[in-house]
C-alpha cells in the first residue's frame, strides 16, 4: 500500500488561515469536501462547493454547536480499516462513505486562557469534536491522512496531485496529530490544576534542535520546548558564529536573565553560568570595560550580555578579547562589521526573557519544579540595621544584590562605583565565598559594597570584609547570630541592610 488517492475530505477548523486556497485546490483535484458549522459557512461564502455534516448524518447540530461531528456516519467513515472485510461490510450495511483526509485544528483554548478570559469562556473553548476527529484519523493513518496545521496544506496538495498520500506522509501526520492533542490536553490539565497548587503538571515538549552534544562530548543532547514557547532563544536571531551548544544555551540564558535585571545600559559577563563581571554606567563601551576588569582571567571565553544596543565602540572593545557569545537587544551596522571579523563568535539579537515562571530540573527519575526566582530591588522592604548607606553605597548595594541573586550559592558579590569588582561563587562556605570575592577585588575592595545571597551564619565573614575595606553589606538576615553580625557592622561603621529575602541558586 503506497499511495491512497483522496476523494473525500472532512474539514472542521477554528483557525481558517489559508483555508480557502487549500479547499479550492482540493476541489480542483476532484475532492468532495464535507464540513460543519462556521467552517462550512466560510467555505460556502467563498464559493467552495461543500456538503454540510448534517446532510451526511441526518442530524442537526445541537447543544449550541457542542455536538456536530460526533456521529457514526462521520466516525465510521474515518475509522474503517479497509483491510478488514467486516469493516467494509459495516460500511455497506449502514451506507457510510469513507474519508481519506481529515483537516481539523482546535478551539483556541491556550489563547483564550492567556487572555485572562473568565472560567465559563475558557470551558466553552475546550474542543471536544476536534480532538475526537483528529485522534480517530490519526489512529487509522493506514487509510486516512490527518492535518492539524495549515503549514502542511501545500504538502497535502502536492501529494494529491502525485496520486495520493504516501504511507510515510500519513504516519508523519499522525505523529504530529497525536502530539497536538496531547499538547492541547496538557494545556487544559495545567489550567485546571493551577487552582490546586499545580498538583498535576503535564509538559508536552517537542525537539527544537539537535545539539552536537551535551555538557561533554559523550552525552547526546537536544533542545526541547513547548510548541508555543515564547522563550527569548526561540525568538532570537543568530547573526554569525558557530552553532549554539548545550553549554552555550545554558550560559547565554543565565547571562541574559541577569543583564535584564540590571538598569540600562549594563553588561554582564558569565562563565559556566556564574558572574565574572557586571557593570552599569553612562555608555555601553565604558560599561563593558568596567565589567571585564572585574575578573579578566575568568571572563576569557565567556558570554557577554548587553541590555542596550551595541554600537561600534562597544563592539571594538569586545573584539579585543576572546569571547564565545555576545547577546544584545540590537546592534548597529558598524558593530556588525566589527564583530563579523570574529567569525566564530556567536552574536545573538534577542528579545527580553519571556517571564515564564516554571523552573525545572531533573533528579534521578524525577523532577524538581519551582516558581522561578525573582529579585526585587525595593528599598521600602529593606531594614537598615546600622547606619544608613550613602546614596552611592545604596546604588552599589542594589546592583550587588541583583548580581548575587543570579550567582551560584554560596555567593558573595562586591560592587564599587557601579561595577562588580569581585565575585565569590559556588563556595561551600560563606566565608570562603567572601575570601574568593576579596581575592579578585584586591585593593579595589576599599569602599566597596557587598551582597551575600543568604545570611552570614557567623561574624567572621563581615569581619573579613570590613578588614578589607568594605563599607556596606546587604544580606537577607535571619541567622540566630544576626546580633553578632550587627555588632561587627557597628564596630566597623559598616552600613548593614537586611532584605528579609534569601536568594539561593543551586
Amino acid at each position: 500500500m503506497t499511495r491512497i488517492a483522496v476523494g473525500r475530505a472532512l474539514i472542521s477548523v477554528s483557525d481558517k488561515r489559508g483555508l480557502i486556497p487549500f479547499a479550492a485546490s482540493l476541489v480542483d483535484n476532484g475532492v468532495e469536501i464535507v464540513s460543519s458549522g462556521g467552517t462550512a459557512t466560510h467555505l460556502d461564502e467563498a464559493g467552495i462547493p461543500v456538503t454540510r455534516v448534517e446532510d451526511v448524518t441526518g442530524a442537526p447540530e445541537m447543544l449550541g454547536g457542542r455536538v456536530k461531528t460526533l456521529h457514526p456516519r462521520i466516525h465510521g467513515g474515518i475509522l474503517a480499516d479497509l483491510g478488514k472485510g467486516e469493516h467494509r461490510q459495516d460500511l455497506l450495511d449502514f451506507g457510510i462513505a469513507t474519508f481519506q483526509l481529515v483537516v481539523s485544528n482546535l478551539y483556541p483554548f491556550e489563547a483564550t486562557v492567556a487572555s485572562d478570559a473568565d472560567y465559563a469562556t475558557a470551558i466553552e473553548n475546550i474542543d471536544i469534536g476536534g480532538p475526537t476527529l483528529i485522534r480517530a484519523a490519526a489512529k487509522n493513518h493506514d487509510w486516512v491522512a490527518v492535518v492539524v496545521s495549515s503549514d502542511r496544506y501545500d504538502e497535502i496538495i502536492a501529494a494529491i496531485e502525485s496520486g495520493g498520500t504516501s504511507a510515510e506522509l500519513r504516519t508523519d501526520l499522525a505523529r504530529e496529530a497525536f502530539f497536538r492533542t496531547a499538547q492541547y490536553d496538557a494545556a487544559i490539565v495545567n489550567w485546571l490544576h493551577a487552582e490546586d497548587g499545580q498538583r498535576k503538571l503535564v509538559l508536552p515538549l517537542e525537539r527544537t534542535t539537535t545539539l552536537r552534544y551535551g555538557e561533554n562530548p559523550h552525552q547526546p543532547a537536544a533542545l526541547y520546548s513547548s510548541g508555543s514557547s515564547q522563550g527569548w532563544w526561540n525568538r532570537a536571531e543568530q547573526l554569525q558564529g558557530k552553532e549554539m551548544s548545550f553549554n552555550n544555551y545554558a550560559d547565554a540564558d543565565a547571562a541574559w536573565r541577569l543583564v535584564n535585571d540590571l538598569p540600562e545600559p549594563s553588561v554582564a559577563i558569565l562563565k559556566h553560568m556564574n558572574t565574572c563581571g557586571a557593570a552599569t554606567g553612562p555608555t555601553l563601551a565604558d560599561v563593558f570595560s568596567k565589567a571585564w576588569e572585574c575578573d579578566p582571567i575568568s571572563a576569557f571565553g565567556g558570554v557577554v550580555a548587553c541590555n542596550a544596543p551595541i554600537d561600534g565602540a562597544t563592539a571594538r572593545a569586545i573584539a579585543e578579547y576572546f569571547v564565545e557569545i555576545v547577546i544584545c537587544p540590537a546592534i548597529d551596522d558598524d558593530a556588525r562589521a566589527v564583530l563579523a571579523q570574529k567569525k566564530n563568535v556567536r552574536v545573538l539579537v534577542a528579545p527580553e526573557p519571556s517571564g515564564d515562571s516554571v523552573d525545572m530540573r531533573s533528579i534521578d527519575d524525577g523532577y524538581l519544579v519551582q516558581v522561578r526566582d525573582k529579585v526585587a530591588v525595593s528599598g521600602d522592604a529593606w531594614q537598615m540595621m546600622t547606619r544608613g548607606p550613602t546614596e552611592g553605597e545604596r546604588r552599589d548595594l542594589e546592583m550587588a544584590w541583583v548580581v548575587a541573586t543570579h550567582t551560584k550559592s554560596n555567593a558573595v558579590v562586591l560592587v564599587k562605583d557601579g561595577a562588580a569588582i569581585g565575585v565569590g561563587a559556588g563556595d561551600q562556605s560563606r566565608v570562603g565565598a567572601a575570601e574568593r570575592a576579596l581575592a579578585r577585588a584586591g585593593s579595589r575592595a576599599i569602599g566597596a559594597a557587598c551582597a551575600s545571597d543568604a545570611f552570614f551564619p557567623f561574624r567572621d565573614g563581615p569581619d573579613l570584609l570590613a578588614q578589607a575595606g568594605v563599607t556596606a553589606i546587604i544580606e537577607p538576615g535571619g541567622s540566630m547570630r544576626d546580633d553578632e553580625t550587627i555588632e561587627s557592622a557597628n564596630e566597623h561603621e559598616i552600613a548593614l541592610v537586611f532584605t528579609g529575602e534569601r536568594h539561593f541558586k543551586h
